[in-house]
Formats: structure tokens, sequence, C-alpha cells
């Protein structure tokens, strides 16, 4: 059977799938040098064209999960890539063809597909209890081995989980060792059951609490503070079944729907959640979010608008790109309406936000996130000052469009953002993607070093650094250190 991709925008260039596995025994070195403090591994989770889809069209989010590792030991750095080996990767591998129709949509998929999941597994990595899990919102997570990448099993961790799938954005605590994690359409698809799992360090479970969303959509990522749990419910909704089987797509923007968010105390019950209402907006990442007294503060790279215009609307109805802008919500749990405020933390549009993550859900200074230049379609790293809403960029004048930020303490107990920043830079011009190594409290000043990869990193999208003295221990120990 010939395999032939579809002539589309998205598989040209950069984008054509790579559709192979490479290890790179010792990156190349090509400026500056690397840490010999930077001692750990860095995995990260994207997505991949195993074969042409099945109807010709395709949108970025969509294809086989791949997983990334870097493997950083006294300045030598490694690579290994992997595919995730799904239910539905293995089936396609036997039929030699994609199965899958509409993204999420189960009810366009081959008659071969019918009955295994369409989770992809490509979205995150996960780092807790001593195991390393790759992770989609559409699926349960897979466990991976931590050294090949190999595939171990799909997990409920350890029957603990009834929900139908888990958030690709959990949020691990640093400091206490917690998991925090979420279920959407927690009872199949097009349900509007929404349940929240805790898990101590060892990964045992110790709180669960399940209400029910204002419609069924996405909830692709939430945040949480040392006393609260924040999700914001944005109308990209989800049709009913029917619909679904109609062919209709898996997520609509409905902008006659408001915002919605749901604050929950940490440990708190159904009847314990205030809802806020507010203006039709989206988001797809949360930076942090932090309690100052009786109001919650949620910083979010905010759309006024439809952040992925490739859902229409039920009618068909495009809508225009529109700009992340970092903004902070603030709910006052002291007021007695349910409406919020909004304020702008720094204009310039930005993505895919970090912070240090010692410092999850508390007080803090930085955050780090992709700045892009619509002039030159290129994109830099980014160093915001949270409080003072101060940028500073890496200018580097290439043609160079970085991935996610993550950030690496320097040791346990650093001073917040004392470390430093690691990035995929791809290196559009030249073919290939290199590694860069940021001071992360000076980004201006560029990388303290780059490495070579042989290979084009096509798309990644989020991923954990797991520190050597973590995966020996099985546990995140680190201190907030002011």
């Amino acid at each position: 059977m010939e395999v032939t991709f579809p002539q589309i925008a998205l598989y040209e260039g950069w984008g054509k799938p790579m559709r192979s596995e490479c290890t790179v025994e010792g990156l190349e070195l090509i400026e500056g040098k690397v840490p010999e403090e930077l001692n750990g591994t860095w995995y990260r989770a994207g997505a991949d064209r195993q074969y042409p889809p099945m109807n010709g069209e395709d949108i970025f989010i969509d294809g086989e999960g791949m997983m990334f590792q870097f493997r950083f030991e006294d300045g030598h750095v490694s690579y290994r890539n992997r595919w995730v080996r799904t239910p539905r990767f293995e089936l396609q591998r036997q039929h030699r063809r994609g199965l899958f129709g509409q993204y999420r949509n189960r009810y366009t998929a081959a008659p071969e597909a019918e009955g295994v999941s369409p989770g992809t597994a490509n979205t995150s990595m996960l780092w807790h209890g001593g195991r390393l899990m790759v992770l989609k919102e559409d699926d349960l997570p897979f466990e991976i081995d931590p050294d090949t990448l190999d595939t171990i099993e799909k997990t409920d961790l350890g029957g603990q989980v009834s929900a139908a799938s888990l958030s690709a954005h959990p949020k691990v605590d640093w400091v206490t060792g917690e998991l925090i994690t979420y279920s959407f359409q927690a009872k199949g698809e097009a349900t509007r059951d929404f349940a929240i799992y805790i898990f101590d360090p060892e990964g045992r479970k110790k709180h669960e609490v399940w209400f029910e969303a204002p419609w069924a959509g996405v909830v692709h990522d939430f945040a949480v503070t040392e006393t609260h749990i924040i999700v914001p419910f944005f109308p990209l909704c989800t049709p009913d079944v029917e619909g679904l089987k109609q062919g209709r797509t898996f997520y609509e923007w409905h902008d006659d729907k408001p915002t919605r968010v749901a604050v929950i105390p940490r440990y708190g019950k159904a009847e314990d959640i205030r809802w806020f209402e507010g203006p039709t907006t989206s988001a797809g990442h949360m930076m942090n979010a932090v309690t100052d007294g009786t109001t919650i503060h949620l910083d979010v790279c905010l759309y006024d608008g439809n952040c992925f215009p490739f859902f229409k609307s039920p009618d068909g109805r495009d809508f225009p790109a529109v700009p992340p802008i970092l903004t902070r919500m603030t709910f006052d749990l002291s007021r007695n309406d349910d409406g919020y405020e909004t304020g702008t933390i720094m204009p310039v549009p930005c993505e895919m936000p970090r912070t240090d993550d010692r410092w999850q859900g508390r007080d803090y200074s930085h955050g780090w996130v992709l700045v892009r230049d619509p002039r030159t379609d290129t994109s830099t790293i980014g160093h915001v000052n949270v409080k003072t809403g101060a940028l500073e960029t890496w200018k580097h004048g290439q043609k160079i469009v970085a991935q996610e930020p993550q950030f690496v303490p320097r040791a346990p107990d650093s001073r917040e953002g004392d470390g430093w920043i690691l990035s995929i830079l791809n290196r559009v011009d030249a073919g290939h993607s290199e590694i860069a190594v940021f001071d992360a409290l000076d980004i201006a000043k560029g990388p303290v070093a780059r490495l070579h990869l042989p290979v084009r990193i096509r798309a990644s999208f989020h991923g954990v650094w797991v520190p050597d003295e973590v995966r020996e221990s099985g546990r995140y120990e680190m201190e907030a250190v002011a």
C-alpha cells in the first residue's frame, strides 16, 4: 500500500512529518559551555504523523505521540526520541495506514478502529511517585520507562482513577510532592462530569471531588494555589453524541456564551465551589495562581476570542486569530456577586508560560514565555517580572522558532528564578534543531550553551525536568526560598 501525504500547508517545510526514532549519544557543542551542575533529564512530548490522516486534513495538535529525552550529565548531553505505543498506534501499524478521522471524533474513524481508543498521548510528560508518564487529555496516562522511553502500559494509577481520562496539564507541587490533576468529560465524550484528584508524594490518592461543568467542553489547563484550585470554563464546547455521529467537530466555538470559572478550596467539596462569570474569552495555558487574603489571582495567556480558530462555530462561521495577552484574573471570595476583575500584566502577546516550579501556587515574581515576531515569523524566549510587567527577550536576529521554555533550578534551595532555561530552537533556515541553555535571570544575553541536533524536532508541546536526585528518590523535595 502506497504512503502519500496530502499537499497541505501543515506538512510543508518544517511541518513535514518526521516519522522516525533516533538516538544521539553526545550532542555537538556549537557555542558556550553546558553548566556542569546541570544534571538530570528533560522529557518532552509532541505530535507527529505515523501515516497520512484518513480524511486528508489535519490540525497541528493531532498526530501520534512522540517523546523526546535529553539527558544532561556533567556537561554531556544525549538525545533519544520514541513513539508512544498506544492502541491507536499499534492498530495503524498493523494496517499500515491511518484509521482515525476528525480530531477526537471516534465516529469518523474507519470500521477497523471500532472500539479502539483514539487517544494519542502527544501533549506532555509527568514525573510523580517515581513514575514517568506521557499524557493527553483524551485518555488515561501511559507509563513510560524513564531510561529507554519504552511504553509500559496505560494506567489508571493503580485503580485509583475512575474517570475516563486525565488532563495533560497536572500540577506537581515541588515542595509538598503532591500531584493535583483533573478530568473533564470525565464519564465519556459530551458529558458534563468533572473530577479533581489529589495524590500524595508516593502516588496514593488523598482527595477526590466530582461536580457538573457548565457545559461539555475543553478545559486544557487549570491552576492551583496553596489554598484553592481554579478551573476556567471557556466556550469551546462539544456537541452531543448525535452531533458527533453526524460528523461535527469535537469542539465548536460559542461566542454567545460567557467565561465561567470555578474556584474551590484545595480539599473542598462540590458544594464549596464559588462560581464566577465574565466576558467571552479563551485560553490554553495558565502561568500560575496565588492566594492573597480573600482574593485569588490567576495569571493566564488570555485570548479576547477563540484561541483555536480551526474550531469554528456550530453554523460554520470562522473567527479571526486574536493575540494572547498575559492577564491577571482576580476573584474576590468576599464579594457577594459573581463577577471578576482583569488586568494586563504585560501587553506583548506571548504563549507557553512557565514558572519556577517550586513557586507553583505561591507568591512569585518570575515567568518565562514564548514571544513571537509576526513581522519575521520567528519567536524567542522572554522573561517577565509579573509584579512589574517588565519583559526582557533574547534578540537573536536569526530564522529561529523557539519552543516552550523549561526552568531548571540551580539547586533545590536556590532563590526563585536562580537557574537555567532550556529551549528547543527550530533552525528553520538550516533544517535542524538545537538545544539552548540560558541563564534564567539574564535571558537578554543569549544562550550560555547551544548544542546541535542532526535532526528536526518537528513539534513538541510540553515537558518536565527531572533532576538526578529526584530520579533517585522518586519524589521532589525542593524549597521555595525568597
